[in-house]
């Protein structure tokens, strides 16, 4: 295989590999409707997304939302993927990036924030939570939150190896527990039963076990304590690791660009 066929297989792995010349192209060039962009039919599939979910999601749907025919919509994307992409990066920008260099700030309680903030938005659109699976992340917002949250390892005392580590346990962490949250809620939902009706069918199943009798009370609707736990245990480890530099607070070495988190299990996908 060539060096530029390679180079062209991999810009399709992503659409924030494409060339921007072509991005340019179609923003300029004939043919477009008017008043249509990138950026409006981006927030309109975020509005689809958060309304009917992302197994319902289709160009042709979301066409339609517009008022527009299908081939409007692909004169600025190629592929429903591309779009899935764009959205998802549109959302990760309602995070506010960790500031490193804050005066006094507490690493652990930065971390502990973000983590919050990333739970907060994913519950909010559960959608994200099967992308993410799917997709390199790499837009410009992901790459921004992931290098705040790096450079905040990094003045927590770790070195360079150990925060790409830490980085990676920290958004597959809140990535995990938010995919578990949100496939939860969806099977309740298709059920026709609400969270507690669940959880109240475990525990009667539970009980009705005797070798898990004993554990039966602790099948309770607690999410925000049972995140809140995982998550002290994921910064306990970071601190085991982190150099002893008083207050928790070191110095930031010359800075390299954050690792590409590695894509979870991809959801079943739509098409």
């Amino acid at each position: 295989m060539s060096d530029g066929s390679r180079t062209s297989r991999m810009r399709r792995t992503s659409v924030w590999l494409e060339e921007r010349s072509e991005v340019r192209r179609r923003a300029a060039g004939a043919g477009q409707t008017e008043g249509l962009d990138r950026e409006k039919i981006t927030a309109a599939a975020v509005r689809l997304l958060d309304t009917e979910g992302l197994a319902k999601f289709s160009m042709r749907r979301l066409a339609a939302d517009l008022g527009v025919t299908a081939m409007s919509v692909y004169w600025y994307v190629d592929r429903k993927d591309d779009l899935l992409e764009l959205a998802l990066d549109a959302v990760e920008g309602q995070l506010e990036v960790p500031d490193a260099d804050a005066e006094g700030a507490d690493w652990r309680e930065q971390l502990r924030q973000a983590a919050l903030a990333l739970r907060g938005l994913l519950r909010r659109h559960p959608w994200a939570s099967g992308t993410l699976g799917s997709f390199l992340n790499v837009g410009p917002s992901a790459m921004s939150f992931q290098s705040g949250v790096r450079r905040v390892l990094l003045r927590a005392g770790l070195s360079e190896e150990q925060a790409d580590g830490a980085l990676a346990a920290f958004f597959s962490f809140v990535y995990g527990h938010a995919a578990v949250e949100a496939s939860w809620q969806r099977r309740c939902s298709e059920a026709g039963v609400s969270s507690q009706d669940c959880f109240d069918a475990l525990r009667s199943a539970f009980g009705a076990r005797p070798e898990y009798a004993a554990g039966s009370e602790a099948v309770r609707p607690v999410p925000e304590r049972d995140f809140g736990v995982a998550l002290d245990c994921v910064l306990a480890g970071i601190e085991a690791l982190a150099a002893p530099v008083r207050g928790g607070r070191g110095t930031l070495p010359q800075e390299r660009a954050a690792p590409v988190i590695p894509p979870q299990p991809p959801a079943p996908e739509d098409r």
